[in-house]
């Protein structure tokens, strides 16, 4: 019988991503999604994702389900008791006690990006004054020194789910974003470098909208009625009100890198990329995106094996790892991928 657990227990986290089978867990997780289903008697029980900073677990309820679903909501944060076990080859918690909790710091549920702020806030500043357009230069310009702007928008995650969904993500996300554009206008010199660069600056900027973020990220209104593509140009369209002279002609291509950077309707894009920097931001945007979010699932996928669950974004299975060193030819000695690989070499 799952019983609430006692106020003022002592309560040691176990990180998701360190669970394994048969695992006792105490703890603080945040409960992402809730769903009541039956089991093949007919009795009902309770599925919850629950989630911390490291990944998501499914946990099961299967008593008194109908009861311990009425007493939390989606969002909010559990005091759970259970033990994990595996089904299909996935780590599943099955929940012997639960009650929704007050408690919880931030930090136990919002990751936080693994680079430096400040040196990446420095970098992206050092790429904007390579635009050599006035124009866009001093647009930009004018967002990086918009002190409440730079405090959202190192802030802000670069979504909900797949890439970039943690603090700082969309910092992160940008600066990578315009360092390949200043690769790719070199490297294809009929494309204006300066629109791509600002074009990659600006493309995500209203996320810092979209996103709310406490225990959770999760959509803003504005986020949910708007989106960040109509959010992002209304605020250029703010910038560009209080500048005189800035051709319209450029005020147009801007708009449509913004608007027109998910490439496909489907993807959410209001209009498709129709000259080739909308195309090639697209293009570095998406790539970005894919590896980011592509290599966080493979590291926190929980299944056995060298093959990830089936990602149903993708609708694949995905191969872990990477190929081992190998050392057949001594003229040649492999390259050692981390500390606690070593080669041995022939004598």
């Amino acid at each position: 019988m799952i019983d609430a657990l006692k106020a003022g227990q002592d309560i040691s986290h176990a990180w998701i991503r360190d669970l394994k089978e048969d695992d006792r867990v105490h703890g603080l997780y945040l409960a992402k999604e809730k769903k009541m289903g039956q089991t093949k008697k007919g009795d009902p029980f309770l599925s919850i994702t629950l989630s911390d900073r490291t990944g998501d677990i499914e946990a099961r309820v299967w008593d008194n389900a109908l009861q311990l679903s009425s007493l939390f909501k989606e969002g909010d944060i559990l005091d759970v008791r259970g033990q994990t076990g595996s089904y299909k080859g996935q780590i599943q918690l099955t929940l012997s006690c639960l009650k929704a909790s007050e408690g919880g710091a931030p930090a136990l549920f919002l990751e936080s990006t693994s680079c430096d702020i400040t040196e990446m806030m420095t970098s992206l500043k050092g790429l904007i004054k390579k635009i050599k357009d006035a124009h866009l230069r001093t647009l930009s310009e004018r967002f990086l020194s918009d002190h409440d702007f730079l405090e959202q928008f190192k802030k802000a995650p670069a979504a909900k789910n797949f890439h970039h969904n943690y603090i700082g993500g969309l910092l992160e996300h940008t600066l990578s974003v315009c360092k390949m554009a200043v690769n790719v206008s070199e490297h294809y010199p009929n494309i204006d470098g300066d629109l791509l660069l600002a074009g990659a600056f600006l493309h995500d900027i209203g996320k810092i909208k979209e996103f709310k973020y406490s225990a959770w990220i999760d959509y803003s209104d504005e986020g949910r009625l708007l989106g960040h593509l109509i959010l992002g140009v209304a605020m250029v369209d703010e910038k560009l009100a209080a500048m005189k002279k800035f051709p319209d002609e450029t005020a147009l291509r801007l708009k449509h890198l913004i608007l027109s950077h998910h490439g496909e309707y489907e993807f959410g894009s209001p209009k498709r990329p129709k000259f080739l920097e909308a195309f090639a931001l697209h293009t570095i945007d998406d790539l970005d995106a894919k590896i980011n979010g592509i290599g966080r699932y493979m590291e926190r996928d929980m299944k056995e094996g060298a093959w990830t669950d089936f990602n149903r974004m993708f609708e694949r299975y995905l191969l872990k790892g990477s190929i081992p060193s190998s050392v057949d030819d001594e003229r040649y000695p492999a390259k050692v991928n981390d500390e606690r690989q070593r080669v041995l070499f022939p004598e």
